[in-house]
């Protein structure tokens, strides 16, 4: 899911080329580990049901240069729900 995921942020930031994927991609493992963190199961972290909330989080902390410095509230928001989330047979996305 990772090269996915990180074209899918790039989109979203309108970012091209490959100058900054490696900020991108410790950014990802962040949202990732926060996720984790936070009680939502690794299947769910991986699936496709949390490509929004990565890179909404992902967002997040790219603005953190712009004054920002909190994930925001519809990140906070999302994550909870995916805390709850039970998926059996998850397919993960690549």
């Amino acid at each position: 899911m990772t090269d996915n995921l990180l074209e899918k942020v790039k989109s979203a930031l309108h970012i091209s080329g490959t100058f900054q994927d490696e900020a991108l991609n410790i950014y990802i493992d962040e949202v990732k580990q926060f996720l984790l963190d936070g009680g939502v199961d690794e299947n769910v972290v991986e699936s496709h049901y949390s490509v929004g909330v990565i890179v909404r989080g992902v967002i997040d902390l790219w603005n953190y240069g712009s004054g920002g410095t909190d994930y925001s509230e519809a990140f906070l928001k999302r994550a909870y729900q995916l805390k709850d989330k039970v998926i059996e047979d998850v397919q993960t996305t690549e």
